[in-house]
């Protein structure tokens, strides 16, 4: 793998770990948004990522997976999907403008605690991107100056 083939695979791993906080910041901020625009609650967004590969017909890369080699060229964001298999949180309220006729309000599944831990989930996964990042930098540096000498 080229130097700069890493610096684009981390460079990949930040990006999409940028958008996956900047998606759980959104959730966040809709955890009590209980009418949106089509007048339904918020429903929480998950980020899913999928291998980034240029070429992925080409003889070298088949060749290289079927020897159980490592040739992804970084990390994409594959989609952004509601969450429909968490159930929406009930609450009985009938002062509430959005109360049905039985006074439930249904507010988002948006879980704090869950959204806290998939941040730092996030923040620690940029931070190790960008260490392998500063450390495939240093590498390119030393041998540039190994080469001056």
């Amino acid at each position: 793998m080229s130097i700069f083939k890493t610096f684009g695979v981390n460079a990949s791993g930040m990006t999409a770990e940028r958008y996956r906080m900047d998606i759980i910041s959104q959730n966040v901020a809709n955890a009590n948004t209980t009418r949106t625009e089509d007048g339904s609650p918020y429903v929480r967004k998950i980020v899913t990522f999928t291998e980034k590969n240029t070429n992925p017909g080409s003889f070298g890369t088949i060749f290289a997976k079927s020897r159980g080699m490592d040739t992804g060229d970084g990390v994409k964001v594959s989609g952004v999907y509601e969450d429909t298999t968490t159930d929406m949180i009930m609450a009985y309220d009938p002062s509430h403008p959005d109360a049905d006729e039985n006074g439930y309000v249904t507010y988002p599944n948006v879980n704090i605690v869950t959204e806290m831990t998939n941040m730092i989930d996030a923040s620690r996964a940029y931070e190790a991107n960008a260490t392998a990042f500063n450390a495939s930098k240093s590498i390119a540096t030393k041998g540039l100056e190994i080469g001056q000498s």
